[in-house]
């Protein structure tokens, strides 16, 4: 990776120059049967949309907050780029009351409604599909995200140093995130082609980490798991052996 990278946003900038075919982030939801895998390239696409959503039709300038009341889920991983590559502070789990916008799941709708500013709605259903029934006051992420352009560039150069992420009550600047996550890589003995199982939650520094940066930032790639309890015994084995997983954190 480059050792100039001060935001996630350019993490994923050098691992799509790198090699974009590689896999990145390999979802699986254990309620559902749902796997998904993306490449960089594909990954990239999908945050570049989501980044044009966040600057065109949401309006997010640099320093807005968006209170991510989201799960770990690959759609999760998507914004948090897009937020880095905007400039946004991408707060998780946080109180939708103070945020500029708010980006919600399907189980947290009423308290997402706090918001004054623009809603975003993710049904987090399988292939990335759309409410059966958009839910009211929200854009429906599955709706919009679409017929954005599939590259992206800022209005305004995202300033390392600025605040990028909030969680469990720490902020970080996008350079503090690079900076934790390659320590974490370090100590976890995540290094590039590394493939990091993570089933925590994304609510605390230590499962963004896992589940997410700490593969970025050294070209290493994820396999996130959600409801990890729903796994039948001996399948954990067998994925961590499918997925050729090198280190796994549960």
């Amino acid at each position: 990776m480059n050792a100039n990278d001060r935001t996630p946003a350019d993490l994923l900038r050098s691992a799509l120059a790198a090699d974009p075919g590689r896999p990145l982030v390999t979802f699986y939801d254990d309620a559902t049967g749902e796997r998904v895998e993306l490449s960089v390239a594909t990954f990239a696409n999908w945050v570049a949309k989501t980044a044009n959503l966040l600057q065109g039709d949401l309006a997010a300038e640099p320093g807005d907050r968006a209170v991510l009341l989201l799960p770990a889920h690959w759609q999760t991983a998507v914004w948090l780029l897009a937020c880095s590559s905007v400039g946004v502070v991408a707060d998780v789990g946080g109180d939708p009351a103070t945020a500029d916008l708010v980006v919600s799941g399907p189980d947290t709708l009423e308290a997402a409604r706090a918001c004054s500013g623009e809603r975003v709605a993710l049904a987090l259903r399988p292939l990335g599909g759309r409410f059966p029934q958009p839910p009211v006051g929200f854009a429906d992420y599955a709706v919009e995200v679409p017929g954005q352009g599939d590259r992206f560039a800022p209005y305004a150069p995202v300033d390392p140093d600025a605040p990028a992420l909030a969680v469990g009550g720490a902020e970080l600047s996008g350079a503090g995130v690079v900076e934790r996550a390659r320590a974490d890589a370090g100590r976890l003995g995540v290094t590039a082609g590394s493939r990091v199982l993570s089933g925590l939650s994304y609510g605390t520094w230590e499962g963004l980490s896992r589940g997410l940066y700490a593969a970025l930032a050294v070209g290493g790639s994820v396999v996130l798991c959600r409801h990890l309890d729903q796994l039948a015994e001996g399948e954990l084995e067998k994925r961590v052996e499918d997925e050729r997983v090198t280190v796994a954190v549960r």
